[in-house]
């Protein structure tokens, strides 16, 4: 299929992603820029080029739509994935593509103002504005969808039928939202891990990528459904979340001791093991396990593209770090500097994680009989 929409299928994208009513005038496009801390690369580079051209398409659909304002906007990047945007953003013509924050000209606009008069937007950006987004949303008055790391061979997934989609996340979220517990059997050659997230205290989300009304944000292209361990805020309640975590990072695989909800430890030895280890060391907020994501992407055909954006929508992952932007309570305040904010998603699927396989994922909850979703890295009953 085309790795190019035309006018008419962005129109229709954002017809169906934001279902636009009257009240809906302004979309902004928003677009973070390489600077000295963060290098530009080759894919960044295209998604600014591809940002810019949607820009220049959706001018002529402004009427089609109802817009009174378009507006692309370029940002000095966060400094890291799910970072606090900087204050304000410029505001360009879609002809001029900036490849510096450093040589961006022109009268800044604080971000409040942006969403103040633009009820949609679209972040198709290198570093995954989702969560700084979340939070801005809970104010109301705009609602967005976030692409970190969008490229061209993504756009097949955002022709998807999300219907069915939205169908099977919705499922996901009314088993996730009475279980109290989440039961884990990985493999990994002889070894077998068992892992125990503790899901009191919070339920489900779904994420069907689609966003009718304000006061949302998520990712597109989407298709998951996910909850925030309980991390153990409340007094005299400490997290259940415990047992071990493999992770294969490139060829070694990582086993992360968890107690608490939180990585306290890693037991393998190799490159990788010794990162990770003085990673949550030097970072404890990182070593928190903030999401037990569901994707469902990976039953519609499409495989990984190396961006997470999609990857982490094809099927079963945790994430470590940042968690308030799903309800959680890990934030920014938390890590030592705006840079070290992190929410990381690990991606079980064969075609990422080889070496690791989940051969059961099961939904405890007293009420009633345990359900089992995934067996063999399969879903069932969807």
């Amino acid at each position: 299929m085309s790795e190019i929409l035309s006018a008419q299928e962005l129109r229709l994208l954002i017809e169906r992603v934001f279902a636009p009513t009257a009240a809906d005038t302004g979309l902004a496009i928003i677009v973070d820029l390489p600077d000295e801390r963060l290098a530009d690369n080759s894919e960044w580079s295209e998604r600014r080029t591809l940002a810019a051209g949607w820009y220049r398409a959706l001018l002529g659909e402004k009427e089609a739509l109802g817009l009174e304002r378009l507006t692309l906007a370029w940002y000095r990047n966060a400094g890291g994935n799910n970072a606090d945007l900087p204050a304000a953003c410029v505001p360009g013509d879609g002809l001029t593509i900036w490849n510096n924050a450093d040589d961006l000209a022109g009268d800044p606009v604080p971000f409040s103002e942006l969403f103040a008069t633009h009820s949609m937007v679209l972040a198709p950006t290198e570093l995954s504005a989702t969560a700084p987004l979340k939070v801005a949303t809970r104010a109301g008055g705009f609602r967005a969808a976030t692409m970190p790391g969008f490229l061209p061979a993504m756009i097949p997934a955002l022709r998807l039928d999300y219907g069915e989609i939205n169908r099977r996340v919705n499922l996901l979220k009314e088993w996730l939202d009475p279980a109290t517990a989440a039961h884990f059997t990985f493999e990994t050659g002889e070894a077998t891990h068992h892992l125990v997230l503790d899901l009191r205290h919070h339920t489900g989300h779904a994420s069907g990528g689609l966003f009718p009304t304000n006061g949302v944000a998520g990712n597109l292209p989407s298709g998951e459904a996910y909850i925030v361990p309980y991390e153990g805020h409340i007094d005299g309640d400490p997290s259940g979340s415990q047992g071990t975590l493999p992770v294969q990072i490139q060829d070694e695989v990582v086993v992360y001791a968890i107690e608490g909800n939180k990585a306290v430890n890693v037991l393998t030895d190799g490159p990788q093991s010794g990162i990770e280890a003085a990673h949550i060391a030097a970072e404890p907020a990182y070593a928190n396990l903030a999401e037990l994501g569901l994707g469902v992407l990976g039953d519609f055909g499409l495989k990984p593209t190396g961006s997470i954006l999609l990857d982490e929508k094809l099927g079963l992952h945790i994430a470590f770090g940042r968690s308030d932007h799903f309800g959680g309570t890990v934030g920014p305040d938390d890590f030592s500097s705006p840079d070290a904010v992190i929410h990381l998603d690990r991606v079980y699927i064969p075609e990422t994680q080889p070496l690791v396989q989940v051969r059961e994922v099961r939904l405890v909850t007293p009420a009633q009989a345990d359900r089992v979703i995934i067996v063999d890295g399969v879903f069932e009953g969807l």
